[in-house]
């Protein structure tokens, strides 16, 4: 076999001037994606009448965000602002497992949201005893379980490429797509492979929850009263939200490789960056505003007491 490279140069932006000030921003959406998710996490934990199926699936995706973040801010800060641009080929890999497999955990903890919300909007009388916390923690769960084979195999196919061509990645983190492109030697089952994955771990569980949402609209245009319609499209408003903040960016960047659009490599990494940190820093606040129970308690501390005027003796 050929001798392995030790490992990588990430070479993130080559025109963007005051790089810098994007990694201190970054450090500002690390430490608020770690606040925020924290905080959601422990209000969910500590009011008991949150404990239900639906708050349980909030919690389990405040965990995935903070994860997710933490497989890709503290090697970009440490890379661009600390100016040491090389990662060992472990590392390199190991980040790249962990940063599309909580992608793809993300994706799936969006899809079994939906599903919770339509359970409750569709069958409400039988939504108790459809999904209970037992029955949505065996779903997260398998939203775990389930990415771990397909993207080790994929990653380690990869990790087993020589490379001989180049150790320069075009990118700020190490992804699947730029690490398999300098690879020397055939490459056409990865190409093949990461297609068949992508459509399993990212589009299947957006076509689920479009699936899910066109049920919900169906069902919500059943109900008779303009007040009971409110309240079933305001318990989807915030999860639309994380869909479309985490969806739509991935989506336009496929769209982007798929039809040859012209654009530089800094704009693709600035894109990727971006729509990668921010859904996981800007979940649990939009959760927190736009969920009335969660709002209530988070706010609860805040409250100014009644004040109670002073007896007069």
């Amino acid at each position: 076999s050929t001798e392995q490279v030790a490992g990588f140069y990430l070479m993130g932006f080559s025109e963007l001037k005051n790089m810098s000030y994007l990694f201190v921003l970054l450090s500002l959406v690390y430490v608020i994606t770690l606040l925020g998710n924290f905080v959601l996490m422990s209000v969910i934990y500590l009011v008991q009448n949150l404990h239900t199926p639906r708050y349980l699936a909030v919690l389990n995706l405040a965990v995935v965000d903070i994860f997710y973040n933490t497989a890709y801010i503290p090697q970009m800060i440490n890379t661009f602002l600390m100016k040491s641009n090389f990662i060992g080929f472990e590392a390199c890999f190991s980040q790249m497992f962990f940063g599309h497999y909580f992608t793809a955990v993300e994706s799936f903890s969006l899809a079994a949201m939906a599903y919770d919300r339509l359970l409750a909007i569709c069958f409400p009388l039988r939504y108790p005893s459809i999904n209970t916390n037992t029955k949505i923690l065996l779903i997260i769960a398998m939203c775990w379980i389930f990415p771990i084979i397909p993207l080790l195999f994929l990653i380690i196919l990869a990790s087993r490429f020589s490379y001989c061509a180049s150790t320069e990645v075009y990118s700020c983190f190490c992804e699947h797509g730029p690490i398999y492109r300098i690879a020397c030697g055939d490459t056409s089952l990865n190409v093949t492979l990461a297609l068949i994955f992508i459509t399993i771990l990212l589009y299947g569980p957006l076509a689920f929850i479009i699936v899910t949402y066109i049920l919900i609209a169906v069902a919500v245009f059943k109900i008779a009263s303009a007040e009971g319609r409110r309240k079933a499209v305001s318990t989807c408003v915030s999860h639309l939200i994380l869909v479309l903040i985490f969806f739509l960016p991935i989506v336009v960047m496929y769209m982007i490789g798929i039809l040859g659009v012209k654009h530089s490599l800094d704009t693709r990494n600035l894109c990727i960056v971006l729509s990668n940190t921010l859904p996981p820093m800007l979940n649990p606040i939009i959760y927190s505003l736009k969920t009335e129970e969660i709002r209530v308690h988070l706010f609860k501390p805040f409250k100014i007491k009644n004040i109670h005027p002073m007896k007069t003796n």
